[in-house]
Protein backbone atom coordinates (compact mmCIF):
# COMPACT_ATOMS: atom_id res chain seq x y z
CA UNK A 1 0.00 0.00 0.00
CA UNK A 2 0.98 3.32 -0.24
CA UNK A 3 2.15 6.25 1.90
CA UNK A 4 -1.21 7.48 1.20
CA UNK A 5 -4.30 5.63 2.55
CA UNK A 6 -6.38 4.07 0.92
CA UNK A 7 -9.88 4.34 0.01
CA UNK A 8 -11.15 1.71 2.17
CA UNK A 9 -8.89 2.60 5.60
CA UNK A 10 -10.43 4.23 8.49
CA UNK A 11 -8.95 6.74 10.04
CA UNK A 12 -7.08 5.07 12.40
CA UNK A 13 -6.08 2.41 9.78
CA UNK A 14 -4.68 5.41 7.88
CA UNK A 15 -2.58 6.94 10.23
CA UNK A 16 -1.00 3.50 11.09
CA UNK A 17 -0.37 3.20 7.45
CA UNK A 18 1.50 6.50 7.42
CA UNK A 19 3.50 5.34 10.12
CA UNK A 20 4.53 2.22 8.47
CA UNK A 21 8.53 2.03 8.18
CA UNK A 22 10.01 4.02 5.51
CA UNK A 23 12.27 1.79 3.05
CA UNK A 24 16.37 3.36 3.10
CA UNK A 25 17.94 5.46 0.60
CA UNK A 26 19.80 1.88 0.02
CA UNK A 27 16.99 0.49 -0.63
CA UNK A 28 15.49 3.34 -3.19
CA UNK A 29 18.27 3.66 -4.82
CA UNK A 30 18.55 -0.34 -5.48
CA UNK A 31 15.05 0.50 -6.74
CA UNK A 32 15.61 3.30 -8.81
CA UNK A 33 18.83 1.78 -10.42
CA UNK A 34 17.64 -1.63 -11.24
CA UNK A 35 14.29 0.35 -12.89
CA UNK A 36 16.84 2.30 -14.88
CA UNK A 37 18.86 -0.38 -15.43
CA UNK A 38 16.35 -2.30 -17.68
CA UNK A 39 15.43 1.47 -19.01
CA UNK A 40 18.67 1.57 -20.30
CA UNK A 41 18.52 -1.76 -21.33
CA UNK A 42 15.73 -0.99 -23.39
CA UNK A 43 17.19 2.03 -24.60
CA UNK A 44 20.86 0.35 -25.97
CA UNK A 45 18.01 -2.03 -27.63
CA UNK A 46 15.78 0.79 -29.45
CA UNK A 47 18.91 3.12 -29.48
CA UNK A 48 20.86 1.01 -32.21
CA UNK A 49 17.90 0.15 -34.10
CA UNK A 50 16.52 3.24 -34.57
CA UNK A 51 19.37 4.86 -35.98
CA UNK A 52 19.88 1.73 -38.51
CA UNK A 53 16.59 2.20 -39.26
CA UNK A 54 15.93 6.21 -39.69
CA UNK A 55 18.63 7.81 -41.63
CA UNK A 56 19.90 10.94 -40.14
CA UNK A 57 17.31 13.03 -41.76
CA UNK A 58 14.47 11.03 -39.92
CA UNK A 59 16.29 10.88 -36.87
CA UNK A 60 16.65 14.73 -36.81
CA UNK A 61 12.80 15.25 -37.60
CA UNK A 62 11.83 12.94 -34.66
CA UNK A 63 14.07 14.70 -32.45
CA UNK A 64 13.37 18.13 -33.59
CA UNK A 65 9.42 17.97 -33.00
CA UNK A 66 10.30 16.15 -29.67
CA UNK A 67 11.87 19.30 -28.50
CA UNK A 68 8.62 21.28 -28.71
CA UNK A 69 6.91 18.53 -27.35
CA UNK A 70 9.27 18.21 -24.24
CA UNK A 71 8.86 22.54 -23.48
CA UNK A 72 4.80 21.76 -24.09
CA UNK A 73 4.69 18.86 -21.05
CA UNK A 74 7.14 21.23 -18.83
CA UNK A 75 4.63 24.23 -19.43
CA UNK A 76 1.60 21.96 -18.78
CA UNK A 77 2.56 20.49 -15.38
CA UNK A 78 2.76 24.38 -14.10
CA UNK A 79 5.76 22.74 -11.68
CA UNK A 80 3.16 20.79 -9.96
CA UNK A 81 5.48 17.36 -9.53
CA UNK A 82 8.48 19.78 -7.92
CA UNK A 83 5.94 20.88 -5.54
CA UNK A 84 4.30 17.77 -4.48
CA UNK A 85 7.69 15.89 -3.62
CA UNK A 86 8.94 19.17 -2.07
CA UNK A 87 5.38 19.80 0.29
CA UNK A 88 4.51 16.13 0.38
CA UNK A 89 3.32 15.89 4.75
CA UNK A 90 5.55 13.75 5.83
CA UNK A 91 4.29 13.64 9.19
CA UNK A 92 1.17 11.56 7.84
CA UNK A 93 -1.75 13.56 9.63
CA UNK A 94 -5.07 11.91 7.60
CA UNK A 95 -6.36 15.61 7.36
CA UNK A 96 -3.21 17.00 5.80
CA UNK A 97 -2.84 13.96 3.73
CA UNK A 98 -6.24 14.57 2.43
CA UNK A 99 -5.34 18.40 2.00
CA UNK A 100 -2.66 17.41 -0.23
CA UNK A 101 -4.10 15.50 -2.18
CA UNK A 102 -6.97 18.25 -3.54
CA UNK A 103 -4.61 20.88 -3.28
CA UNK A 104 -1.13 19.86 -4.30
CA UNK A 105 -2.48 16.97 -6.81
CA UNK A 106 -5.65 17.05 -8.31
CA UNK A 107 -6.27 20.46 -8.61
CA UNK A 108 -3.20 21.21 -10.37
CA UNK A 109 -4.14 18.05 -12.53
CA UNK A 110 -7.41 19.90 -13.49
CA UNK A 111 -5.70 23.26 -14.43
CA UNK A 112 -3.04 21.43 -16.34
CA UNK A 113 -5.76 19.99 -18.36
CA UNK A 114 -7.79 23.22 -18.82
CA UNK A 115 -4.38 24.45 -19.92
CA UNK A 116 -3.66 22.28 -22.72
CA UNK A 117 -7.28 22.22 -23.95
CA UNK A 118 -6.84 26.07 -24.32
CA UNK A 119 -3.50 25.84 -25.74
CA UNK A 120 -5.05 22.35 -28.50
CA UNK A 121 -7.85 25.24 -29.50
CA UNK A 122 -5.36 28.17 -29.88
CA UNK A 123 -3.42 25.93 -32.41
CA UNK A 124 -6.62 24.96 -33.83
CA UNK A 125 -7.57 28.07 -34.51
CA UNK A 126 -4.29 29.81 -35.77
CA UNK A 127 -4.08 26.65 -38.56
CA UNK A 128 -7.97 27.37 -39.91
CA UNK A 129 -7.44 30.92 -39.94
CA UNK A 130 -4.07 30.63 -41.75
CA UNK A 131 -4.68 27.87 -43.88
CA UNK A 132 -1.35 26.43 -42.25
CA UNK A 133 -1.31 22.91 -41.77
CA UNK A 134 1.01 22.27 -38.72
CA UNK A 135 1.79 19.00 -40.14
CA UNK A 136 0.47 15.41 -38.11
CA UNK A 137 3.73 15.02 -36.41
CA UNK A 138 3.40 18.26 -34.45
CA UNK A 139 0.03 17.13 -33.98
CA UNK A 140 1.32 13.69 -32.31
CA UNK A 141 3.20 16.03 -30.60
CA UNK A 142 0.57 17.91 -28.99
CA UNK A 143 -1.81 14.45 -28.14
CA UNK A 144 1.04 12.92 -26.17
CA UNK A 145 2.10 16.11 -24.21
CA UNK A 146 -0.98 15.62 -21.86
CA UNK A 147 -0.66 11.95 -21.63
CA UNK A 148 2.86 12.31 -20.49
CA UNK A 149 2.61 15.65 -18.28
CA UNK A 150 -0.23 13.42 -16.36
CA UNK A 151 2.41 10.40 -16.46
CA UNK A 152 4.94 12.85 -14.60
CA UNK A 153 2.46 14.28 -11.46
CA UNK A 154 0.84 10.97 -10.52
CA UNK A 155 4.48 9.10 -10.64
CA UNK A 156 5.93 12.50 -8.52
CA UNK A 157 3.33 11.40 -5.63
CA UNK A 158 4.61 8.18 -5.83
CA UNK A 159 8.10 9.33 -5.40
CA UNK A 160 7.18 11.62 -2.58
CA UNK A 161 5.35 8.82 -0.86
CA UNK A 162 8.68 6.83 -1.64
CA UNK A 163 6.85 4.01 -3.10
CA UNK A 164 9.92 3.18 -5.07
CA UNK A 165 8.81 -0.21 -5.59
CA UNK A 166 5.25 1.13 -7.37
CA UNK A 167 7.47 3.73 -9.65
CA UNK A 168 10.08 0.92 -10.86
CA UNK A 169 7.43 -1.60 -11.77
CA UNK A 170 5.85 1.26 -13.68
CA UNK A 171 8.89 2.51 -15.24
CA UNK A 172 9.79 -0.68 -16.21
CA UNK A 173 6.59 -2.04 -18.07
CA UNK A 174 6.16 1.71 -19.81
CA UNK A 175 9.34 1.91 -20.86
CA UNK A 176 9.10 -1.93 -22.14
CA UNK A 177 5.80 -1.36 -23.90
CA UNK A 178 7.18 1.46 -25.42
CA UNK A 179 10.05 -0.37 -26.62
CA UNK A 180 7.78 -3.06 -27.77
CA UNK A 181 5.41 -1.18 -29.86
CA UNK A 182 7.88 1.60 -31.26
CA UNK A 183 9.88 -1.46 -32.68
CA UNK A 184 6.73 -2.77 -34.03
CA UNK A 185 6.07 0.21 -36.00
CA UNK A 186 9.48 1.06 -37.33
CA UNK A 187 9.81 -2.20 -38.71
CA UNK A 188 6.37 -3.22 -39.85
CA UNK A 189 4.52 -0.26 -40.39
CA UNK A 190 7.25 2.74 -41.33
CA UNK A 191 10.64 3.97 -41.09
CA UNK A 192 9.84 7.30 -40.19
CA UNK A 193 9.71 10.05 -37.19
CA UNK A 194 6.00 9.79 -37.71
CA UNK A 195 5.68 5.99 -36.86
CA UNK A 196 7.96 6.21 -33.70
CA UNK A 197 5.28 9.09 -32.47
CA UNK A 198 2.53 6.85 -32.98
CA UNK A 199 3.88 4.01 -30.96
CA UNK A 200 4.71 6.26 -28.55
CA UNK A 201 1.38 7.95 -27.93
CA UNK A 202 -0.09 4.47 -27.44
CA UNK A 203 2.60 3.48 -24.55
CA UNK A 204 1.11 6.63 -23.09
CA UNK A 205 -2.04 5.84 -22.79
CA UNK A 206 -1.52 2.58 -21.69
CA UNK A 207 0.77 3.61 -18.85
CA UNK A 208 -1.54 6.93 -17.90
CA UNK A 209 -5.13 4.15 -17.80
CA UNK A 210 -3.21 2.64 -15.05
CA UNK A 211 -1.67 5.34 -13.34
CA UNK A 212 -4.87 7.17 -13.26
CA UNK A 213 -6.30 3.88 -11.52
CA UNK A 214 -3.90 4.01 -8.90
CA UNK A 215 -4.50 7.72 -8.50
CA UNK A 216 -7.90 7.34 -7.89
CA UNK A 217 -7.60 4.53 -5.47
CA UNK A 218 -4.98 6.51 -3.41
CA UNK A 219 -5.67 9.85 -3.78
CA UNK A 220 -8.83 11.56 -2.96
CA UNK A 221 -10.75 14.82 -3.69
CA UNK A 222 -12.46 16.42 -0.80
CA UNK A 223 -14.79 19.86 -0.90
CA UNK A 224 -14.31 20.24 2.40
CA UNK A 225 -10.35 20.64 1.86
CA UNK A 226 -9.99 22.52 -0.97
CA UNK A 227 -8.04 25.74 0.39
CA UNK A 228 -6.41 28.47 -2.25
CA UNK A 229 -3.84 29.38 0.06
CA UNK A 230 -3.01 25.95 -0.05
CA UNK A 231 -3.02 25.64 -3.93
CA UNK A 232 -1.35 29.26 -4.32
CA UNK A 233 1.65 27.97 -1.81
CA UNK A 234 2.59 24.80 -4.68
CA UNK A 235 2.06 26.99 -7.36
CA UNK A 236 4.22 29.50 -5.77
CA UNK A 237 6.72 27.11 -5.28
CA UNK A 238 6.03 25.29 -8.56
CA UNK A 239 5.84 28.16 -11.15
CA UNK A 240 9.17 29.23 -10.70
CA UNK A 241 10.63 25.27 -11.19
CA UNK A 242 8.21 24.97 -14.25
CA UNK A 243 10.21 28.08 -15.66
CA UNK A 244 13.22 26.29 -14.60
CA UNK A 245 11.85 22.97 -16.31
CA UNK A 246 11.07 25.12 -19.18
CA UNK A 247 14.51 26.80 -19.39
CA UNK A 248 16.61 23.91 -18.84
CA UNK A 249 14.48 21.80 -21.89
CA UNK A 250 15.43 24.82 -24.13
CA UNK A 251 18.96 24.55 -22.76
CA UNK A 252 19.42 20.99 -23.55
CA UNK A 253 17.53 20.99 -26.95
CA UNK A 254 17.94 24.24 -28.36
CA UNK A 255 21.36 22.99 -30.02
CA UNK A 256 18.97 21.25 -32.61
CA UNK A 257 16.84 23.68 -33.33
CA UNK A 258 19.78 26.38 -33.94
CA UNK A 259 21.47 23.56 -36.18
CA UNK A 260 18.79 23.59 -38.22
CA UNK A 261 17.80 27.11 -38.37
CA UNK A 262 21.37 28.02 -39.51
CA UNK A 263 22.87 25.01 -41.42
CA UNK A 264 19.33 24.30 -42.95
CA UNK A 265 20.25 20.35 -42.75
CA UNK A 266 17.85 17.54 -40.69
CA UNK A 267 20.93 15.07 -41.51
CA UNK A 268 23.26 17.41 -39.33
CA UNK A 269 20.53 17.42 -36.59
CA UNK A 270 20.59 13.65 -37.21
CA UNK A 271 24.08 13.59 -36.30
CA UNK A 272 24.22 15.53 -33.30
CA UNK A 273 21.10 14.37 -31.83
CA UNK A 274 22.73 10.60 -31.74
CA UNK A 275 25.66 11.44 -30.22
CA UNK A 276 23.40 13.75 -27.92
CA UNK A 277 20.90 10.65 -27.27
CA UNK A 278 23.89 8.34 -26.08
CA UNK A 279 25.53 10.50 -23.86
CA UNK A 280 21.72 10.89 -22.01
CA UNK A 281 21.45 7.05 -21.80
CA UNK A 282 25.09 6.64 -20.08
CA UNK A 283 24.18 9.35 -17.63
CA UNK A 284 20.98 7.98 -16.84
CA UNK A 285 21.85 5.50 -14.79
CA UNK A 286 23.96 7.25 -12.35
CA UNK A 287 22.30 10.79 -12.52
CA UNK A 288 18.85 10.51 -12.85
CA UNK A 289 18.52 6.81 -10.36
CA UNK A 290 20.32 9.11 -7.47
CA UNK A 291 18.11 12.19 -7.77
CA UNK A 292 14.99 10.03 -7.91
CA UNK A 293 16.53 7.80 -4.59
CA UNK A 294 18.16 11.25 -2.90
CA UNK A 295 15.84 14.19 -3.11
CA UNK A 296 13.26 12.87 -1.21
CA UNK A 297 15.55 11.30 1.57
CA UNK A 298 17.09 14.71 1.75
CA UNK A 299 13.84 16.67 2.22
CA UNK A 300 13.17 14.07 5.23
CA UNK A 301 16.82 14.47 6.17
CA UNK A 302 16.51 18.18 6.37
CA UNK A 303 12.83 18.40 7.88
CA UNK A 304 13.69 16.05 10.97
CA UNK A 305 17.65 16.68 11.18
CA UNK A 306 18.84 20.33 9.09
CA UNK A 307 21.94 20.84 7.54
CA UNK A 308 23.66 18.41 9.48
CA UNK A 309 21.78 15.55 8.51
CA UNK A 310 21.86 16.93 4.74
CA UNK A 311 25.20 16.97 4.56
CA UNK A 312 25.82 13.27 6.40
CA UNK A 313 23.78 11.89 3.58
CA UNK A 314 25.85 13.78 1.18
CA UNK A 315 28.69 12.54 2.90
CA UNK A 316 27.29 8.81 2.13
CA UNK A 317 25.98 9.70 -1.48
CA UNK A 318 29.16 11.03 -2.57
CA UNK A 319 31.72 8.14 -2.19
CA UNK A 320 29.68 5.87 -4.60
CA UNK A 321 28.81 8.64 -7.19
CA UNK A 322 32.30 10.04 -7.03
CA UNK A 323 34.11 6.28 -8.49
CA UNK A 324 31.21 5.85 -10.34
CA UNK A 325 31.30 9.38 -12.15
CA UNK A 326 35.28 9.06 -12.89
CA UNK A 327 34.67 5.86 -14.20
CA UNK A 328 32.21 6.83 -16.82
CA UNK A 329 33.99 10.05 -17.59
CA UNK A 330 37.37 7.95 -18.32
CA UNK A 331 35.20 5.05 -20.14
CA UNK A 332 33.60 7.35 -22.60
CA UNK A 333 37.06 9.01 -23.30
CA UNK A 334 38.80 6.13 -24.18
CA UNK A 335 36.10 4.26 -25.88
CA UNK A 336 33.16 7.16 -26.90
CA UNK A 337 33.62 6.64 -30.75
CA UNK A 338 34.05 2.55 -30.35
CA UNK A 339 30.69 2.83 -28.72
CA UNK A 340 28.53 4.82 -31.29
CA UNK A 341 30.11 2.52 -33.86
CA UNK A 342 29.24 -0.90 -32.51
CA UNK A 343 25.84 0.34 -31.04
CA UNK A 344 24.49 2.62 -34.68
CA UNK A 345 26.74 1.06 -37.22
CA UNK A 346 29.76 2.59 -39.05
CA UNK A 347 27.49 5.27 -41.40
CA UNK A 348 26.88 6.58 -37.52
CA UNK A 349 30.71 7.12 -36.95
CA UNK A 350 30.47 10.62 -37.17
CA UNK A 351 28.31 11.06 -33.92
CA UNK A 352 31.04 9.61 -31.86
CA UNK A 353 32.89 12.68 -30.93
CA UNK A 354 29.56 14.65 -29.84
CA UNK A 355 28.98 11.46 -27.66
CA UNK A 356 32.51 12.07 -26.10
CA UNK A 357 32.22 15.65 -25.53
CA UNK A 358 28.43 15.71 -23.97
CA UNK A 359 28.89 12.12 -22.35
CA UNK A 360 31.77 13.51 -20.10
CA UNK A 361 30.64 16.76 -19.31
CA UNK A 362 27.46 15.74 -18.37
CA UNK A 363 28.42 13.07 -16.32
CA UNK A 364 31.40 15.07 -14.32
CA UNK A 365 28.93 17.46 -13.83
CA UNK A 366 26.36 15.02 -12.09
CA UNK A 367 28.92 14.99 -9.03
CA UNK A 368 27.73 18.85 -8.71
CA UNK A 369 24.66 18.34 -8.52
CA UNK A 370 24.85 16.24 -4.99
CA UNK A 371 27.49 18.30 -3.46
CA UNK A 372 25.44 21.86 -4.13
CA UNK A 373 22.52 20.56 -3.67
CA UNK A 374 20.58 22.72 -1.47
CA UNK A 375 18.51 25.47 -3.12
CA UNK A 376 15.20 23.75 -3.17
CA UNK A 377 15.25 22.61 0.26
CA UNK A 378 15.98 26.37 1.40
CA UNK A 379 12.27 27.12 -1.34
CA UNK A 380 14.86 29.55 -3.19
CA UNK A 381 13.32 28.36 -6.85
CA UNK A 382 13.73 31.86 -7.91
CA UNK A 383 17.79 31.66 -7.70
CA UNK A 384 17.39 28.61 -9.54
CA UNK A 385 15.35 29.85 -12.23
CA UNK A 386 17.93 32.67 -12.99
CA UNK A 387 20.65 30.11 -13.04
CA UNK A 388 19.15 28.23 -15.43
CA UNK A 389 18.06 31.24 -17.72
CA UNK A 390 21.60 32.47 -17.50
CA UNK A 391 22.70 28.61 -18.26
CA UNK A 392 20.40 28.93 -21.58
CA UNK A 393 21.07 32.46 -22.72
CA UNK A 394 25.37 31.55 -22.48
CA UNK A 395 23.65 27.89 -24.42
CA UNK A 396 22.30 30.44 -27.28
CA UNK A 397 25.12 32.77 -27.50
CA UNK A 398 27.59 29.66 -27.72
CA UNK A 399 25.57 28.36 -30.86
CA UNK A 400 24.79 30.93 -32.85
CA UNK A 401 28.90 31.48 -32.28
CA UNK A 402 30.63 27.82 -32.80
CA UNK A 403 27.58 26.88 -34.77
CA UNK A 404 28.63 28.58 -38.23
CA UNK A 405 32.50 27.71 -37.74
CA UNK A 406 31.86 23.90 -36.26
CA UNK A 407 28.72 22.82 -37.25
CA UNK A 408 27.44 20.18 -34.81
CA UNK A 409 30.76 19.62 -32.95
CA UNK A 410 29.59 23.39 -32.43
CA UNK A 411 26.46 22.49 -30.39
CA UNK A 412 28.11 20.06 -28.73
CA UNK A 413 31.23 22.33 -27.51
CA UNK A 414 28.56 24.67 -26.81
CA UNK A 415 26.63 21.91 -25.01
CA UNK A 416 29.24 20.86 -22.67
CA UNK A 417 30.50 25.03 -21.65
CA UNK A 418 26.79 25.23 -20.92
CA UNK A 419 26.67 22.88 -18.28
CA UNK A 420 29.69 23.07 -16.80
CA UNK A 421 29.36 26.80 -16.19
CA UNK A 422 25.53 26.21 -14.40
CA UNK A 423 27.33 23.08 -12.30
CA UNK A 424 29.74 26.39 -11.33
CA UNK A 425 26.80 28.73 -10.64
CA UNK A 426 24.90 26.11 -8.28
CA UNK A 427 27.98 25.55 -6.35
CA UNK A 428 28.07 29.74 -6.12
CA UNK A 429 24.80 29.64 -4.74
CA UNK A 430 24.57 26.39 -2.76
CA UNK A 431 22.80 27.68 0.48
CA UNK A 432 25.53 28.14 3.63
CA UNK A 433 26.26 24.98 5.53
CA UNK A 434 25.08 22.50 3.08
CA UNK A 435 28.08 22.43 0.25
CA UNK A 436 29.48 18.77 0.80
CA UNK A 437 32.36 17.87 -1.06
CA UNK A 438 33.76 13.70 -1.72
CA UNK A 439 36.75 13.21 0.77
CA UNK A 440 39.88 14.01 -0.63
CA UNK A 441 40.79 10.64 -0.36
CA UNK A 442 37.91 9.43 -2.29
CA UNK A 443 38.62 12.11 -5.38
CA UNK A 444 42.69 11.46 -5.19
CA UNK A 445 42.08 7.53 -5.18
CA UNK A 446 39.44 7.77 -7.99
CA UNK A 447 41.38 9.94 -10.59
CA UNK A 448 44.67 8.36 -9.89
CA UNK A 449 42.86 4.98 -10.89
CA UNK A 450 41.15 6.55 -13.40
CA UNK A 451 44.61 8.10 -15.03
CA UNK A 452 46.20 5.14 -15.17
CA UNK A 453 43.46 3.43 -17.00
CA UNK A 454 43.34 6.22 -19.33
CA UNK A 455 47.21 6.12 -19.79
CA UNK A 456 47.43 2.43 -20.15
CA UNK A 457 44.25 2.04 -22.85
CA UNK A 458 45.10 4.63 -24.45
CA UNK A 459 48.91 3.61 -25.11
CA UNK A 460 48.21 0.54 -26.29
CA UNK A 461 45.20 1.41 -28.09
CA UNK A 462 43.78 -1.34 -26.60
CA UNK A 463 45.68 -4.51 -27.79
CA UNK A 464 45.47 -2.64 -31.75
CA UNK A 465 41.86 -4.13 -31.76
CA UNK A 466 40.12 -2.79 -34.72
CA UNK A 467 36.00 -4.31 -33.93
CA UNK A 468 34.10 -2.06 -31.89
CA UNK A 469 32.51 -4.72 -29.86
CA UNK A 470 36.40 -5.91 -29.70
CA UNK A 471 37.59 -2.91 -28.01
CA UNK A 472 34.62 -2.31 -25.47
CA UNK A 473 34.86 -5.65 -24.12
CA UNK A 474 38.87 -5.02 -23.75
CA UNK A 475 38.14 -1.73 -21.92
CA UNK A 476 35.87 -3.26 -19.94
CA UNK A 477 38.48 -5.64 -18.40
CA UNK A 478 40.87 -3.04 -18.23
CA UNK A 479 38.28 -0.52 -16.42
CA UNK A 480 37.90 -3.46 -14.29
CA UNK A 481 41.67 -4.32 -13.59
CA UNK A 482 43.01 -0.99 -13.49
CA UNK A 483 40.15 1.23 -11.75
CA UNK A 484 37.38 -0.98 -10.11
CA UNK A 485 39.44 -3.61 -8.31
CA UNK A 486 42.09 -1.73 -6.82
CA UNK A 487 39.26 1.30 -5.90
CA UNK A 488 38.05 -1.97 -3.98
CA UNK A 489 41.11 -2.96 -2.21
CA UNK A 490 42.44 0.41 -1.31
CA UNK A 491 39.41 2.25 0.23
CA UNK A 492 38.15 -0.11 3.26
CA UNK A 493 34.99 2.26 4.18
CA UNK A 494 33.88 1.80 0.28
CA UNK A 495 34.69 -2.22 0.63
CA UNK A 496 32.74 -2.41 4.08
CA UNK A 497 29.55 -0.67 2.32
CA UNK A 498 29.70 -2.51 -0.70
CA UNK A 499 29.78 -6.12 1.36
CA UNK A 500 27.10 -4.28 3.24
CA UNK A 501 24.77 -3.46 1.23
CA UNK A 502 25.22 -7.09 -0.56
CA UNK A 503 24.52 -8.65 2.70
CA UNK A 504 21.42 -6.79 2.74
CA UNK A 505 20.34 -7.80 -0.24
Amino acid sequence: MSNIPDSAATPGQQHVEQRRKLPSMATHYLRYSASNALVLVAGFISFPILTRLLDNTQFGILRYYETFMLIGIGIVKLGAPHAIVRLYPYDGDPARVTGFGTNMVLLPLLISGVLWLLCAFGLAVWSLVLGRDPGLILWCALLLTPMMAGIAIVQSVMRASERSDIVMTTRIAGRLAELGLVLAAVILVQQSALAVFGAKMLAAALLLAWLLHWLRRNVHFARDAVDFGALRKGLVYGLPLMAHEIAYGVLSNIDRVLLKGITGDFAQVGIYTIGWALAMQVTLFIDATLSEAFVPVANRAYETGGNLAVRELKERVLVPMTYAVVAIVALVFVTGHDAIVALSGPSKAASGPVFVVLGMAVAANSLFGISSFGLLLKNRTMVVLVITVLTMLLNIALNLVLIPRQGYMGAAWAGAISYTAMSAMQFACCPKGLVQWPSARTLALSLACGGVFVFVARGIDLFGLDGAWQRLFAAGGLLLVLYALPVFALDPGFRRSVLAFGSRG
